[in-house]
C-alpha cells in the first residue's frame, strides 16, 4: 500500500490518536482511511440525484476571524442563485452561519465542499430534504 504524507495541526493528530485508541483501531492510518472512504462516498446517494433538494448547511468558526467571515460571504455571493435564506449568529465564542439552499445534489454538495475548504472553519454540518415526490413503482 502506498504511503501518503499529510500535514495537520498537532491538536488534530492528538485527537486522531486518542480516537484510534478509544475505538480499537490499529492506528491513525486506519482512521484516516475510513474517514477518506466516508468523505468520498458522502454524496453518492443515487436516491437524491436528479431531484430538487433543500439543503440546510451550518458553518461554525471562531468569532472575530475576519478572513473566514470574508470567505463565507464570498461563497454566499457565489451561490446566491441557490441560497434562499441565510442567518449569521454568535454562539459562545463562535460565528454560526446557517444557509438554506434550493438546488440539486451537485450544486449543494459543491457549496458544502467549498465551505469545508475554508481554512479555519471548525465544523460544516448539513442535511438534505427532497422537494419533489420520489418516483413510485407501478404495481404489477
Amino acid at each position: 500500500m502506498p504511503v501518503v504524507s499529510v500535514s495537520m495541526p498537532e491538536e488534530l493528530i492528538e485527537r486522531l490518536d486518542s480516537f484510534a485508541d478509544e475505538h480499537g483501531y490499529t492506528g491513525r492510518s486506519e482512521v484516516v482511511r475510513e474517514s477518506a472512504r466516508g468523505l468520498l462516498g458522502e454524496f453518492d446517494d443515487n436516491g437524491l440525484e436528479d431531484r430538487r433538494l433543500a439543503g440546510i448547511v451550518s458553518v461554525l468558526y471562531d468569532f472575530g476571524n475576519r478572513s473566514i467571515e470574508r470567505r463565507v460571504t464570498e461563497l454566499r455571493h457565489d451561490y446566491e442563485h441557490a441560497i434562499v435564506a441565510n442567518d449569521h449568529s454568535h454562539v459562545a465564542d463562535y460565528c454560526l452561519d446557517l444557509f438554506v439552499l434550493e438546488s440539486d445534489l451537485e450544486e449543494i454538495s459543491g457549496f458544502i465542499s467549498s465551505c469545508r475548504a475554508i481554512e479555519g472553519v471548525d465544523t460544516v454540518d448539513y442535511s438534505f430534504v427532497p422537494l419533489d415526490a420520489p418516483e413510485t413503482l407501478e404495481e404489477v
